[in-house]
């Protein structure tokens, strides 16, 4: 199908902008610095040949006492209507859910998997039912198009 005319398509005039350019100064970071502080040691004493201040009495030392060691720490108290297992090598009992909860999970799990995999199926032949009459309907519009 030829056009007598070309189609005209509507315009926009957009105003020109005229913006100052950016001055983006250099950046400047201050160096980190930091005085030095000197610690003399503990057992600091003159030179020889350098007379100090006489030594005043130190005081005795005692001994602190020893922290006792940490308690290994206590498990919590586990409800008795959940069910444990032991594992091997580790000292926490493991629970295990409720029948009625592995049940409900189990039901669960089956109607899912079970939906999807039917629903799957039904979608698969619906598509090979139609898609000779989409064929056919695509065809009889492409021949009336073109006469």
């Amino acid at each position: 199908m030829e056009w007598a005319d070309p189609p005209v398509l509507p315009t926009i005039q957009l105003p020109t902008l005229e913006l100052p350019r950016p001055v983006l100064e250099v950046p400047r970071a201050e160096l980190p610095s930091y005085k030095p502080i000197v610690v003399p040691p503990s057992d600091l004493r003159p030179p020889p040949g350098v007379k100090g201040p006489e030594p005043t009495e130190q005081p005795e030392r005692r001994e602190q006492p020893k922290p006792p060691p940490p308690t290994p720490p206590i498990p919590p108290q586990l409800p008795k209507e959940i069910r444990y297992i032991e594992v091997p090598g580790i000292d926490q009992p493991i629970p295990i859910p409720t029948n009625e909860v592995l049940a409900t999970a189990g039901t669960t799990a089956t109607v899912s998997v079970a939906a999807g995999l039917v629903a799957t199926s039904i979608f698969k032949r619906v598509v090979a039912a139609m898609k000779p009459v989409i064929k056919k309907i695509l065809t009889k519009k492409q021949k009336n198009a073109e006469s």
